[in-house]
């Protein structure tokens, strides 16, 4: 077929669905700091969302044996190791009080592709998603690729990024099939309180909704914050609710790629048999080193917690110290989210940006600073920065940012 016929017959390179997806804007920002950071520029990064410890010694020591044992150098059983699946189970009744058992359990790819298989287990065509925002940017992603439809649902810095029940209500139509939330949430450090956590269980399941409930960040809390299960204070929606957690945050392993999904039994063995085309399983080695993370204890999380605690009083002081800038103190995970609607639209050294993206371009070219836009996450008017860096790196980046956004006008 010719060039020409091919594209009379309307047959685009690429499909439709795929080339719909927008680039994980996260990911991109850090790809462009470690990319003028490789030419020798002193670029600082706020912009990926990755604890700069190393993985404990015992986890990687773990996986150092484990990668000299043969039988790890095999295929696994695609919804994971045994051991790593009863490993899940204890934790989970270790730090949340849920009962459940192994077959409740997928080990996946890292927390993003429990993600999407969950949405794709569930979701039919057409189905609607309500999506609290300020959101993770993959989420809107994982929603369309799996035929949903996702309906924002946006609380600004005068709730303190947190949806009600009287918002999610508006937002419901015959379509709605799930709630997806998320607290400790990303990418706000905003943390729903066990009574609004109760409350909008109860809500969506008097609605006859299902509820995927993002719980990553569930150890990074600070100022006596707790972050509730939602099967826990609720337990009547247990069996329309999915859990997505993972090592990543917890124990500065995202790059072993280990999550997973507690679900209902049929939707976890849906979930299983997509994997098995999919992705089969994850690599042996990461799994055993993820058995050493679970059943150890949590002494390295609670220093790397005492530093991001520092560090989120540093940030958010130095940041609520720029004119035009407003930034809520979050309870959880290692993001802050300050408005800056009140600099768009002023002269700004030269530039005059109208967005909080056009903004973000603006700091990355003047002071070499990278930082995400709000547009990533939802509407325009913020930055996502991630304090998950060293002390030195915010004082520098932010005093950067400080002495340009002072001059606008």
């Amino acid at each position: 077929m010719t060039r020409a016929n091919h594209s009379q017959r309307g047959q685009g390179r690429v499909s439709k669905r795929i080339a719909a997806i927008a680039e994980s804007a996260t990911l991109a920002v850090d790809a462009k700091a470690k990319a003028l950071k490789a030419a020798g520029r002193p670029v600082i990064g706020f912009g990926a969302g990755e604890p700069d410890f190393p993985t404990p010694g015992y986890i990687v020591d773990a996986a150092v044996n484990a990668a000299k044992v043969v039988a790890n150098h095999r295929y696994t059983p695609t919804p994971g190791l045994p051991e790593l699946r009863e490993a899940i189970v204890r934790k989970t009744k270790r730090d949340s009080g849920y009962e459940i058992t192994a077959d409740q359990v997928l080990v996946t790819n890292g927390g993003k592709q429990s993600v999407y298989q969950s949405f794709a287990a569930i979701l039919d065509p057409g189905d609607e998603v309500l999506l609290p925002a300020p959101y993770w940017t993959s989420y809107p992603e994982c929603i369309k690729l799996a035929g949903g439809v996702p309906v924002e649902v946006f609380a600004d810095e005068s709730q303190e990024y947190l949806v009600t029940v009287d918002q999610l209500e508006r937002a419901l139509t015959p379509k709605t099939k799930v709630l997806l939330f998320c607290s400790p949430s990303n990418p706000t450090g905003s943390v729903y309180s066990p009574e609004e956590v109760k409350a909008i269980a109860e809500w969506a399941d008097a609605k006859g909704l299902w509820i995927i409930t993002d719980e990553i960040y569930e150890h990074l809390l600070y100022d006596g914050a707790t972050a509730p299960s939602i099967p826990v204070v609720h337990p009547a929606i247990a069996d329309r609710t999915i859990i997505l957690n993972g090592v990543a945050k917890t124990y500065a392993m995202t790059g072993w790629r280990v999550g997973w999904m507690i679900g209902p039994k049929d939707v976890i063995k849906a979930a299983t048999n997509h994997q098995s085309h999919l992705t089969s399983n994850v690599a042996n080695v990461s799994q055993r080193a993820a058995i050493a993370a679970l059943d150890g204890n949590l002494d390295a999380v609670k220093e790397m917690l005492s530093a991001f605690n520092r560090r989120r009083k540093l940030i958010v002081a130095m940041l609520n110290e720029i004119p035009g800038v407003q930034c809520p103190m979050p309870k959880g995970a290692f993001y802050v989210y300050p408005s800056i609607k009140g600099l768009l639209g002023k002269e700004i050294d030269g530039a005059r940006p109208t967005s909080s993206a056009e903004l973000a371009a603006l700091i990355l070219e003047k002071v070499e600073v990278a930082v995400v836009p709000g547009e990533a996450f939802g509407p325009s008017g913020y930055l996502r920065l991630s304090y998950a860096t060293s002390d030195e790196d915010i004082v520098e980046g932010v005093t950067r940012i400080k002495n340009l956004l002072s001059k606008a006008k």
